[in-house]
């Protein structure tokens, strides 16, 4: 079977919807990459050093990053040559499949972008990233989709520091239908989780998701605040935090790395919720983040609506990046 066809039947068991959300949201990026990597393709009748030349600067330009693209042009060349394709067409195939396998690596495609919700207890969910990234906006899309699937959710307003930040929780806590937890402007963030922890415990609640201060002076600060949280948490749930999630925006490209780099180093961020991905034709740096940081994608932002955010699946990005060439390639073994 060919890896398109596999492919397809992987996306076939997502609902229509993602696979709709994932196409609509990945138009900006599939228009740039995909455009260039057809004139590519028509551009060269044999597969030669020129060739992978083109295709490697066609995939920096979409934010791959260089260390991925280094990786993935070596893995297309030995695949290339193993199974000695000569035809340029025969190659789309091979970038979606090294695609995916670059993303997943040794890990265990079911388990890696899913969230870490207990089955009994309280998840707590520590949401992290800087100012302006739509953290947030994410807290209230999270709360709202998981209140959808039947749980219990608690916000707690740990940003205490930027302006409006408490009112603005506030507000998505009205659109999620959900618990807000919160202090005064300027109280001690900690605090706050505390507060949240036992508010959501004692209202039985499945979930506490915990915003965090996003513009702090400099990393040691951000590093001594999060350290702070952490400890609180730790000390009420010790397997807690369940997860720490970084937001990061996708149209900052190659900066949003660095966040995360930082980030990493302050704290254990165990997956990223990528923001403005409808936004971008760079949507590689999904790749670089995965594969340069070692942490998954777990959700993506692929709109403005409280339904847009998106538990993130290689093979519906992939897909979504592919899915009109697997189309007509189908059409024409017809």
């Amino acid at each position: 079977m060919s890896f398109f066809k596999k492919l397809k039947d992987k996306v076939s068991k997502q609902t229509d919807q993602a696979t709709d959300k994932f196409k609509d949201g990945l138009t900006k990026t599939r228009d740039s990459f995909t455009t260039k990597v057809n004139d590519l393709i028509a551009k060269y009748r044999k597969v030669d050093e020129e060739f992978f030349e083109e295709l490697e600067e066609i995939l920096i330009s979409a934010d791959v990053g260089v260390e991925t693209v280094m990786e993935l042009i070596e893995e297309l060349e030995m695949e290339v040559k193993r199974r000695n394709i000569q035809d340029t067409e025969e190659v789309k195939e091979v970038i979606s499949e090294k695609l995916v396998e670059i993303y997943y690596g040794e890990d265990d495609e079911e388990t890696v972008e899913a969230l870490n919700i207990q089955k009994d207890g309280l998840s707590v969910i520590l949401i992290v990233g800087v100012n302006g990234v739509g953290k947030t906006t994410t807290i209230g899309k999270l709360a709202y989709q998981l209140k959808q699937e039947g749980k219990n959710v608690v916000l707690a307003a740990g940003d205490t520091f930027r302006a409006g930040a408490i009112d603005q929780l506030d507000v998505w806590g009205e659109r999620a239908g959900v618990d807000v937890i919160k202090h005064n402007e300027g109280s001690d963030p900690a605090a706050v989780i505390y507060d949240g922890i036992q508010a959501a415990r004692s209202r039985g609640a499945d979930v506490l998701l915990c915003d965090t201060a996003g513009r702090l002076q400099n990393k040691v600060n951000l590093m001594k605040e999060l350290s702070k949280v952490r400890k609180v948490i730790e000390r009420e749930i010790p397997e807690a935090p369940h997860e720490t999630l970084l937001v990061l925006d996708a149209t900052t490209g190659q900066n949003a790395i660095s966040q995360a780099k930082t980030f990493k180093e302050a704290t254990d961020v165990s997956g990223i919720v990528l923001t403005k991905l409808d936004g971008t034709a760079r949507g590689g740096i999904v790749l670089a983040i995965r594969n340069e940081m070692n942490i998954p994608v777990k959700y993506v932002g692929l709109g403005e609506q409280i339904t847009d955010l998106q538990p993130f699946n290689a093979h519906q990005f992939v897909y979504g990046l592919f899915g009109d060439l697997m189309t007509r390639v189908e059409q024409e073994e017809k």
